[in-house]
This record gives structure tokens, sequence and C-alpha cells, in this order.
């Protein structure tokens, strides 16, 4: 079972090598630049990735890179978050069910603290309980369920959540008990608090289909 990894980026040229690095199990390695203006795509090249162009927008770059990929499961990985050993045999593992039509991980941040520990534990849950991890939660997917679905959906923003919905639509969602270990940043560039409660209340309205654009104006804003 043939496993790729699709890496959108912008602006990532502190954290994408490290992300090529932990998924160096992988088969193919795709990073889509989205019109990065530093070294993002050179600094994928140069430890081996194979690097495309896309408009900028993660729904847009996560498209294309499936789209430029052979195998039968494709693994969508932020640029500021890391794999743990032993990624590829777990989603192997995982999709040796013929239910489970795809993934993700448990969420650990690279820094520690209590508040951070409360929102990797209400990461947990509300993938368990409400079958919604978030993207930075390493999702994957067998191909043939991207092409059932059309790909990934063209939305300014929730993305993931509309893949992990549409993932249950055909199958099983897979939580692995491997943790992988994504950036902070926001977190603390924004406030823990603040960034949970933006983030919860995204969700909510995600939920209750209230526009994209008005809630990624919201977010972004």
């Amino acid at each position: 079972m043939r496993i790729a990894v699709v890496i959108p980026a912008l602006d990532e040229a502190e954290t994408v090598e490290a992300a090529i690095a932990s998924a160096r199990s992988a088969d193919e390695i795709v990073v889509v630049d989205g019109g990065s203006l530093d070294r993002t795509a050179d600094r994928a090249r140069a430890v081996g990735a194979h690097v495309i162009s896309s408009p900028r927008g993660r729904a847009r770059q996560l498209d294309a890179g499936w789209r430029a990929t052979g195998a039968e499961v494709v693994l969508f990985l932020h640029a500021d978050t890391r794999l743990p050993l032993g990624w590829a045999d777990a989603v192997r593992t995982a999709l040796a069910a013929p239910d489970v039509a795809g993934g993700a991980f448990r969420l650990r941040f690279d820094v520690r603290s209590l508040a951070l520990r409360v929102v990797e534990w209400g990461a947990h849950h509300r993938a368990a309980w409400a079958g919604l991890p978030y993207g930075d939660q390493a999702l994957f997917v067998r191909r043939g369920v991207l092409e059932a679905i059309g790909g990934i959906a063209q939305v300014p923003i929730a993305e993931d959540l509309d893949l992990a919905r549409d993932l249950r639509r055909h199958g099983r969602l897979a939580l692995l008990p491997l943790a992988v270990s994504t950036s902070a940043r926001r977190y603390q560039s924004n406030g823990t608090l603040r960034t949970w409660m933006r983030n919860t209340v995204a969700l909510a309205a995600w939920r209750l289909g209230v526009d994209r654009n008005r809630i990624a104006r919201w977010v972004r804003g």
C-alpha cells in the first residue's frame, strides 16, 4: 500500500525541512508551494521533496497536491507538523480494515503547558466523539475516497472538517494512538485561551452552516 504525503506550504522555510524529514517513510512527498516569498521551495527540493506550485489557499494547495500523486493513500501534513516514528506502518495497519476510509493521529504540541494539554485533550475527544479531527492531526485518506468525493472542497476555511465529514460517509474514521508534534506558535502568538475560543466558535459556525467567507473573515480578521 503506497502512501503519498502532501504538504501545503506558504513561507515555511524554517519548518518545511523537518516536516519532510518526518515523512521519509512515504513513497511520495509532494510540497505544494502557494507563492512563498522565502526559500520554502528551495529547501524542500534540497531535502528531496517534489515541489509544485499552486494558487495560495490551503484547500487549493491540498487539492493540487493529491492530484499530483499516484499512491493509494494520501496523507495531508501541515508544514509545521512532524509525523511520529512508525507512522507509515500505523497507517497501513489501520487501512488493512476494508471499512476504514481514512483517519488521523493524536495531537501533541511542541511546547508543554497545562493550557495546551487541555487543548490536546479537547482535540482528542472532539475527534473521538464527533469524528472531526483538524488538519493539524495529519488526516490520511484512501485515494478512491478522494476521487469519490471530488477531492478537497474549495472553501476558504474548514476544508479539513469537510474532509473528515466526507470520509465518514464512505467508511470508518480510524484515530491512531500515535501523536504528531505540531507547532504551538499560533497559540503562543495569539494567546491559548483566545485561540481556543476562536476555533470553538468557528467550529460551531461550520456546524450551523454559516457562510465560509464570513467565518474566514472573522477568524483571520
